[in-house]
């Protein structure tokens, strides 16, 4: 066996600690040689074999560091990922790449000139519903879809003390949810022909975005991509309609929450969603439900890809190219918001 690359990861906040630390260790051909923090005291408890440094400067300066992995606000990812690809260092970025489509573009160009693999952290590609969702439209059972309508809600109606709704550059829901849903639409639809968009504080003393309405348009299918801090429930995660049948599911992957509650990662049972999906089959007045079972979802996948990547074994499994893609959504969306009509696709940035 190779010996693994040593991972270093800059920040362990939220994303840090409950995705990336435990997910970097369950990758066999990376190790989780270092995290860059101010908290050495619970690095210490969580990951006693691990270097912990206060300072990126350090970790860059270590020749042993193969890859870099920034979880830290996303408006210092840009400068961070810079500084990482300058020093020569295969980077990945936690979601949403960078706050604009021009920091994308300016880091996908600097990896290039580097030959060094830039990656963003697309996790929810390898959701158990996500996986189900593209087999059952790769096959063609639902047929030409017509539809299709994403929902990710929470129930949150307090305002956090954190930076992520505290109304900076690249906070609020639109931008820790919606990259999730944009880079799955674009992966099943491609590029839209439009968007229209709706973005809304309604939180009692909500600084940044806790609600967004967004619509794509294509030639023959309506995409709807939907988040709120003030649904208890109630509401599929996917309502997906086409002239074949549709397909409807309810809850959310396992892996997050189990993440969080500190479950080893490939522990049994991991990544196996216990809600089935719903296949609805129209004949003439008459529909038939029959249960759609979900395959395994694995966020692991993603690193084992990454460091596949790196040894030239296989391709890049999220690109700067595809982030990039997700970030221009993300600020057309903001400007229809802003003017109110939709964003065509040939309207320049």
């Amino acid at each position: 066996m190779s010996t693994p690359l040593n991972a270093v990861l800059l920040g362990y906040g939220y994303a840090g600690k409950t995705f990336h630390a435990p997910l970097i260790a369950a990758c066999q051909d990376l190790r989780l040689y270092g995290i860059v923090s101010s908290k050495p005291e619970q690095l210490q408890a969580d990951w006693p074999d691990a270097r912990c440094w206060p300072s990126f400067e350090q970790a860059l300066q270590d020749a042993a560091v193969d890859l870099i992995v920034i979880a830290t606000p996303n408006d210092v990812h840009f400068k961070q990922a810079q500084a990482a690809l300058l020093a020569g260092k295969h980077v990945v970025v936690d979601k949403p790449f960078t706050v604009t489509l021009s920091e994308a573009r300016e880091l996908d160009e600097l990896a290039k000139q580097q030959g060094v693999l830039l990656s963003v952290f697309h996790n929810r590609r390898w959701d158990a519903d996500f996986l189900t969702l593209r087999q059952l439209l790769d096959s063609g059972r639902l047929g030409q879809i017509s539809q299709f309508v994403s929902h990710f809600d929470r129930y949150r109606p307090e305002v956090r003390q954190r930076w992520r709704e505290q109304g900076g550059a690249g906070s609020g829901l639109w931008y820790d949810l919606g990259p999730h849903l944009l880079d799955q639409a674009l992966l099943l639809f491609g590029r839209p022909l439009g968007i229209t968009a709706f973005l809304a504080t309604q939180r009692q003393g909500a600084k940044a975005t806790d609600y967004f309405h967004v619509q794509l348009r294509y030639p023959a299918t309506h995409v709807v991509l939907h988040g709120s801090c003030l649904v208890s429930g109630g509401i599929p995660r996917y309502a997906v309609h086409g002239d074949l049948a549709s397909y409807v599911k309810y809850g959310l992957d396992t892996q997050e929450s189990d993440l969080k509650q500190g479950k080893a990662v490939g522990a049994e049972g991991w990544g196996n969603d216990p809600l089935p999906g719903q296949l609805i089959v129209a004949e003439g007045d008459v529909s038939h439900c029959s249960q759609w079972a979900n395959q395994v979802g694995d966020y692991r996948c993603y690193y084992q890809r990454v460091a596949a990547a790196i040894r030239g074994q296989d391709s890049n499994p999220v690109t700067a190219v595809e982030a990039a893609n997700v970030m221009e959504w993300l600020e057309r969306a903001v400007r229809s918001a802003a003017s109110g009509r939709e964003i065509s696709a040939e309207e320049v940035l």
